[in-house]
């Protein structure tokens, strides 16, 4: 259990090397944090270790840690088998990188094909943001048409194109049925509100509508098969997305950044049986390392090989044209985290592995669960295999709009204090398990979010 005394939500008392460093942060690093994402008021906690499933702050209190790098981390801080790898990575091979084609690129392509039904070939990149930025550039290659469908609540990265309608205001949003494209951030051209259109999710009427009536423009469309990592999308829902797009003509992207080897070792499209035409992956791959990979059929990803573009070789002579995708990245394939990424699927396939995840996962849940019935909140823990998130509502939710009707006020206050008892995940963020969780971990947070409860409803 953890050693952390009550903390004062509001006040974060015994957390003051943490506010001290944020502080100094601020001085150095707009806003303090690297990521918008890693802030939340009053300040964020500063972390000086990990080890399993636990994180250890600058004052040194101990949490257990179901934020897990969000998501990244399926077998916890420093496992040892990952770590062996990298290490024995640099030892054998005398470097970090090459800059040159390498063993292990083919050995994780050739993982990749086995797993996920709808990767023939793979590119390699170094975030999912750059996958996604790929898979769409390669996706309007291959159709011709100018416009990008995204659906409301979806995030694929931090680039123009996708930035928009992740979180958009009441105001602004439009309809539930045909919602409006809204910016999330200053800086963005217009082109991306005229040329990407919102779909609501798990609305397939309406998204038939929509689709129907721009395909002429539409290209691709990507979507979040399980949203933010825990609204699933209904099977009707993405077998009718699945047959829309091939009769239109549009490229189906998958993004599966958050669900690839949290739902299971085929993502999320092995479970749903449903073959996308572009797959996107990212953080558990990289075991703790930054990574992004791109797959799809030989037809569409022969768009980006070497033999048709050399962009960068001056006086090269350049093969390509109009059906040429430029794609390249001088930590591509990257050998360490290719290392770290292979050692992390080899422990997931290990007999049980999975089943034994998932099953500490739905026991945490249940758990959970029954405490929050017990003092008469409604709650509701929505995902699937090792990821879910708690939801202050009784109602059914399917999209972005049901989400926003959660109590996320309550929520927040049940977080804060949750942190003051050595439990961790940012404030409103979805729980990651990992393989490392241990039964008392388990226990433990079960009985600290009673304690949680009890603590706001003092108030």
């Amino acid at each position: 259990m953890s050693k952390i005394p009550q903390l004062s939500p509001l006040l974060f008392e015994n957390a003051t090397r943490s506010r001290d460093f944020f502080d100094h942060a601020k001085e150095v690093i707009p806003g303090g944090v690297t990521a918008q994402i890693k802030h939340f008021d009053p300040h964020p906690v500063v972390m000086e270790k990990g080890d399993g499933s636990k994180l250890y702050d600058v004052d040194g209190n101990q949490y257990i840690d179901y934020l897990l790098s969000y998501g990244a981390l399926i077998h916890g801080h420093g496992h040892p088998n990952v770590i062996n790898a990298v290490m024995n990575q640099m030892k054998t091979d005398g470097s970090t990188i090459f800059g040159t084609p390498h063993q292990k690129e083919v050995e994780m392509a050739e993982k990749l094909i086995h797993l996920y039904p709808g990767i023939e070939m793979v590119r390699y990149t170094n975030s999912g943001l750059e996958a996604t930025l790929l898979a769409i550039r390669t996706a309007l290659a291959v159709t011709g048409k100018p416009k990008l469908a995204k659906f409301e609540g979806h995030y694929h990265g931090g680039h123009d194109q996708v930035l928009v309608s992740v979180n958009p205001g009441k105001r602004e949003r439009g309809k539930p049925e045909q919602p409006q494209a809204v910016l999330e951030s200053t800086g963005i051209p217009d082109y991306y509100v005229k040329n990407t259109v919102v779909l609501p999710f798990n609305q397939l009427d309406a998204c038939e509508k929509i689709l129907r009536e721009q395909a002429d423009e539409i290209g691709c469309l990507i979507l979040e098969p399980v949203q933010g990592g825990f609204i699933p999308a209904e099977k009707v829902f993405i077998e009718g997305i699945r047959k829309l797009t091939e009769e239109l003509n549009i490229v189906l992207i998958f993004d599966e950044v958050k669900t690839g080897f949290r739902v299971g070792l085929g993502g999320a499209q092995g479970e749903y049986g449903i073959q996308p035409d572009l797959t996107t992956l990212g953080k558990v791959l990289g075991g703790g390392f930054p990574i992004g990979v791109l797959g799809g059929s030989k037809e569409i990803m022969a768009l980006t090989s070497g033999e048709k573009r050399d962009l960068l070789s001056t006086g090269a002579e350049q093969r390509g044209g109009p059906d040429a995708v430029f794609h390249s990245g001088t930590y591509n394939g990257h050998p360490t985290v290719l290392a770290a990424g292979l050692a992390t699927i080899h422990e997931l396939e290990k007999e049980e592995a999975m089943d034994e995840l998932f099953r500490k996962t739905q026991h945490l849940r249940d758990g959970l669960e029954n405490v929050y019935r017990s003092y008469g909140l409604p709650m509701q823990t929505i995902g699937t295999g090792s990821i879910f998130n708690l939801l202050l509502t009784d109602k059914k939710v399917l999209n972005y709009r049901d989400l926003s009707k959660a109590d996320f006020t309550l929520r927040r206050e049940i977080d804060l204090q949750l942190l003051a008892q050595g439990i961790y995940t940012k404030p409103l963020n979805r729980y990651s398990m990992s393989t490392v969780h241990s039964e008392e971990d388990l226990e433990s947070t079960i009985h600290c979010h009673e304690q949680a409860i009890k603590e706001v409803l003092k108030k």
